[in-house]
């Protein structure tokens, strides 16, 4: 599950004709429209991806902004590479934004992380394992999950 299911929505209901709660264009509480771009990207890049998929649907301003600067979605995006190198090069290479590639590997780099450090390594049943401890994986990173699980 990508961390941004409330885009898909706001993205839904904009298609269906709906305004979110501050209305139009630049609404009452949109002052990053106010802001020069540079200056709202600054705000926006301090964020963690999750509040930034929060942020961009906050109103259409803050959707706009976060949506089309590419800059916030790729510093994330490279903080997931440090985890899933091959699969951010292979959708990067098959020329998926870095939006797009980081919805894509997120969650799995967060359980992949999980699995490489050990967290796993001792579970005495399924009942122990948290809710987000699965994620489908190809061959490869299984195989590497094993290869560190085997060095333990």
């Amino acid at each position: 599950m990508p961390p941004c299911p409330e885009a898909a929505r706001m993205d839904g209901e904009r298609s269906a004709g709906r305004d979110s709660a501050e209305g139009g264009r630049g609404g009452l509480g949109d002052f990053v429209s106010a802001l020069p771009p540079e200056v709202s990207s600054r705000i926006f890049s301090g964020l963690d991806v999750e509040s930034l998929c929060h942020a961009s649907v906050t109103c259409k301003g803050w959707h706009r902004v976060i949506e089309s600067n590419e800059r916030l979605w790729r510093h994330h995006c490279l903080t997931v590479r440090a985890v899933c190198q091959r699969e951010i090069d292979c959708d990067r290479g098959n020329g998926y934004s870095w939006k797009i590639t980081l919805l894509r590997n997120y969650w799995k780099s967060k359980v992949k992380q999980e699995w490489l450090s050990g967290k796993y390594s001792n579970i005495p049943s399924q009942f122990s394992l948290p809710e987000k401890s699965m994620y489908p994986m190809d061959v490869d990173t299984w195989g590497e999950i094993l290869e560190a699980e085997l060095e333990r």
